[in-house]
């Protein structure tokens, strides 16, 4: 019989869920907690949880005068990579995990949002997660901050606007500046909330371009199972 695991789904903000994630646990069986910070909820027992999915969000993760919460989440991520448990971390959750690692995230040259061109590396072979990756491909991007890639980590995708997009720490632990979870419901959200960032800039599509893209969807969902699969495969 197939192992079900409990995953906890930490979110930073209502309109920045887990999206097609949500899919993937309905698939598999497994079950999915949430602690939604915005609402004020208290970090889990880390005993009880077998897997860690962070979300993205607006604020930056050097906010703690913003959101006192922030500094204890990060600890507390900190001490559950150290736990050896599988992670994801998706844009402010990749950045999450880059400071849990004692790595530096910081405001990039310009924001990235919108769809653009993603480089994943032949690296992603070295992990078994699949080697058949099409390594160029176009997925969603909504940030401006970034981070070093942490000691120990090996950097596995670069965009044109972002040379450090993800990485991969100790087999079992996934960060991504990018969104490969995001579904059409999903994208409209976050450009009914954070539309006053759609400002002019080298790497910013517009409202209209970022709406009417349909095809990404489903390729970019394929690539996320997998990753996830991978991740959940520590568990058997």
């Amino acid at each position: 019989m197939r192992q079900k695991i409990n995953i906890a789904c930490f979110m930073h903000v209502p309109f920045e869920g887990p999206g097609a994630i949500a899919g993937w646990v309905r698939e598999k069986g497994h079950r999915m907690n949430y602690t939604r910070f915005y609402k004020g909820e208290q970090l889990p027992d880390a005993a009880s949880v077998d897997m860690l999915i962070i979300m993205g969000g607006p604020m930056d993760v050097f906010d703690y005068h913003v959101h006192p919460w922030m500094g204890d989440e990060i600890d507390w991520v900190k001490e559950f990579i150290q736990s050896g448990k599988p992670v994801l971390g998706i844009c402010l959750g990749a950045q999450i995990i880059a400071a849990a690692l004692g790595e530096e995230v910081y405001p990039g040259p310009h924001r990235e949002i919108g769809w653009h061109n993603l480089q994943f590396f032949p690296a992603l072979g070295d992990f078994k997660i699949f080697n058949d990756l099409p390594a160029p491909r176009k997925v969603f991007h909504w940030h401006g901050d970034t981070f070093n890639i942490p000691d120990g980590a090996t950097r596995i995708a670069a965009s044109r606007a972002f040379p450090n997009q993800g990485f991969i720490y100790k087999n079992k632990v996934m960060a991504l500046q990018f969104h490969l979870e995001v579904t059409p419901e999903s994208v409209k959200e976050l450009v009914e909330n954070c539309r006053d960032e759609l400002e002019e800039g080298p790497h910013m599509q517009s409202e209209k371009e970022i709406l009417s893209e349909k095809k990404y969807f489903q390729p970019n969902q394929e690539v996320l199972y997998r990753f996830l699969d991978y991740l959940c495969s520590f568990m058997s």
